[in-house]
């Protein structure tokens, strides 16, 4: 078993089934590598993406969307999917203060705040899926519904 990280503190704290995969990072932390180096289906391994909308009032609102590493975000519809009407991409230097994760390692379980999260609908059709453990080298493969309950999130068509 990996090294327990926060994200399996909360799964079995939940109750929730789930599988650590650990992996040796050369350097690259991009999830389509990960996949490979894991062996994991393309269609199985998710990635975990933040966004932001700014209001009228100035307030900032993030919300999270976990897609197919192969897969691109299509931010028209991210922004459909929780009633904003536009989504940005958060800068890779603001993703540890926002969520407590670096690039890499950055999961839809844990994170500092609970963010408004969607699970990209294609989720559904898996039996199982994986996410980043909360730290470069781990991912956990659990059952999508497990995920989406654990989250408090929903599944939506959110990749182009």
């Amino acid at each position: 078993m990996a090294e327990k990280t926060n994200v399996m503190r909360i799964l079995e704290k939940a109750g929730v089934e789930f599988s650590a995969y650990t992996y040796k990072s050369d350097g690259q932390v991009d999830g389509v590598h990960v996949a490979e180096t894991c062996g994991i289906p393309y269609e199985k391994c998710f990635k975990t993406l933040v966004t932001f909308y700014k209001e009228n009032n100035g307030k900032t609102a993030f919300f999270v969307f976990v897609i197919p590493v192969c897969e691109e975000l299509d931010l028209k519809a991210a922004a459909k999917s929780v009633g904003v009407k536009r989504v940005e991409m958060l800068a890779v230097k603001d993703l540890l203060k926002t969520t407590g994760y670096i690039r890499g390692g950055c999961s839809p379980v844990g994170m500092k705040k609970p963010f408004v999260t969607v699970i990209d609908s294609s989720a559904e059709a898996q039996d199982w899926i994986t996410v980043s453990g909360g730290k470069i080298g781990t991912q956990i493969r659990l059952s999508p519904l497990d995920l989406v309950k654990v989250i408090n999130g929903k599944f939506d068509k959110v990749t182009v």
